[in-house]
């Protein structure tokens, strides 16, 4: 898979998707969107997930993430349709970002939100002052882990506490990307 990036670093084209940055205007229209309501043409039928609403309510406490360095809306390139969403949680601590991601259910199943983790975490990782990309997820989604193993991401030592509370961490390192 090849990704390519826009000259503004706003945007990522993958062979099937475009990640492109949220504006505070799509944001706005996730926290409006209600159910039966008027939606905007480039929704697909069951876009924003509760997992997106939940961004577009964080962007505004965190303008950082609306930039080049933090969530995208994933955008289908045959359809043009907003399939879901991919983030890092900007700035890094100690080098390392963490990166969330969704996909609504009509879309799953088909590489999407493997295909997005990779172009996010190559670009995550060429990035000054990033050496590693981590994500935490439950192990009851045994789906999510397939996604980061097959993005490259390796299980990370659990503690104690993430075991107990079923979930473990995933990480890829500047390294990996090169192996």
């Amino acid at each position: 898979m090849q990704s390519h990036l826009s000259q503004d670093l706003t945007e990522l084209t993958t062979d099937r998707l475009v990640l492109r940055s949220w504006t505070t205007f799509e944001a706005d229209a996730v926290l409006q969107a209600t159910p039966g309501g008027i939606r905007p043409a480039d929704w697909s039928a069951d876009f924003p997930s509760d997992g997106d609403r939940v961004i577009a309510g964080l962007l505004g406490d965190h303008p950082a993430w609306l930039g080049a360095y933090g969530h995208r809306l994933i955008v289908e390139r045959d359809s043009g349709l907003i399939v879901g969403s991919i983030g890092l949680f900007w700035p890094p601590a100690d080098g390392v970002l963490e990166l969330g991601y969704g996909i609504v259910s009509s879309r799953r199943g088909r590489g999407y939100a493997t295909e997005a983790t990779r172009a996010v975490s190559e670009f995550a990782l060429a990035t000054p002052g990033v050496h590693t990309v981590a994500a935490g997820v439950e192990l009851s989604n045994p789906a999510s882990v397939r996604v980061l193993e097959k993005a490259g991401f390796e299980r990370h030592d659990t503690t104690l506490a993430e075991t107990a509370e079923g979930t473990a961490r995933f990480v890829i390192t500047r390294h990996d990307r090169r192996s």
